[in-house]
């Protein structure tokens, strides 16, 4: 599989039939190893910051890509790999720990909000207003916090809950807000595995939390919310990619492939000066020269 294909092998436009089974976390579709993988990967790390800085001087569209996944996936991995071409000054990232008492006073959608992209930007949300669908449906404990009026707390909040979601999503596309999704799929053998190398070598020691092993007793209950949040809030403005996340350095390809494909479909091209700001620049040169 080429890597201009990775893009559409993982895609969710439409999640009704969706069901997690059916996307295996180790794949790699014909990359072999991460030295076959590492030049693609490269090249599309150098077409990305070429693409960025056309979106930055445009300052037309904002790209926001949110990434999801259970612990040990390698986010900020991917993250950090994908974007290390990028220019600083038009990406920016935000991570989403627990609420604060001032977030909690406010619409599960208020504190993601205050940090979207502006236009000509890249905006990561490392986690997102999806954990309203995920960490607060395993824990619903969890719901009790946010003061939400008994009576609007019925047996279809998680529904309306997308519904809020999808009607914010296609608000942003249709003003201008490219927004792509990812959730890094990991098998549990995998994290296993990754929690273990954090216990056993001391410079992944600060990585490990005790947190970590008490979510992994949820295992099934997080894999069922996944499933139902990308089955019901999939969009063609606003895709899920089920990523495959036991092989780090496929994730990174197929991460750097979306954005990339993303930001060659907005045509982007430097802005072209009048002939007033023409005869501008030419003026300005002259004087320079007799300096």
């Amino acid at each position: 599989m080429k890597p201009e294909k990775l893009a559409e092998a993982y895609r969710i436009d439409h999640g009704k039939n969706f069901k997690l089974k059916d996307y295996d976390p180790a794949h790699t579709a014909h990359w072999r190893s991460k030295e076959h993988a590492q030049e693609a990967l490269q090249q599309g790390i150098v077409r990305l910051a070429e693409l960025q800085d056309k979106l930055y001087a445009q300052d037309r569209w904002a790209v926001l890509l949110i990434f999801q996944a259970m612990d040990a996936a390698g986010k900020d991995g991917a993250i950090k790999h994908v974007m290390s071409g990028v220019n600083p000054q038009g990406c920016q990232v935000y991570s989403f720990k627990a609420p604060s008492e001032k977030e909690l006073q406010h619409d599960f959608l208020w504190r993601t909000t205050c940090d979207l992209p502006e236009r000509g930007h890249i905006g990561i949300f490392n986690r997102s207003y999806y954990e309203e669908v995920l960490v607060v449906r395993v824990h619903p404990e969890f719901f009790e916090n946010e003061r939400v009026p008994s009576s609007l707390c019925g047996k279809k909040l998680w529904q309306e809950r997308f519904e809020d979601i999808h009607a914010f999503e296609h608000h942003m596309a249709r003003n201008g807000t490219v927004i792509r999704k990812f959730f890094l799929h990991l098998s549990k053998k995998e994290q296993k595995r990754r929690f273990l190398a954090r216990l056993d070598e001391p410079e992944k020691n600060w990585k490990f939390s005790a947190a970590d092993i008490h979510e992994r007793q949820y295992w099934d209950d997080y894999q069922k919310a996944y499933e139902d949040m990308i089955r019901n809030t999939s969009s063609k403005h606003a895709p899920w990619y089920v990523v495959p996340a036991d092989n780090k350095w496929f994730t990174r390809l197929v991460v750097a492939e979306v954005v990339v494909q993303t930001l060659e479909s907005l045509n982007l091209s430097y802005p072209k000066v009048d002939e007033a700001k023409l005869k501008e620049l030419q003026a300005a040169k002259k004087l320079l020269i007799k300096a």
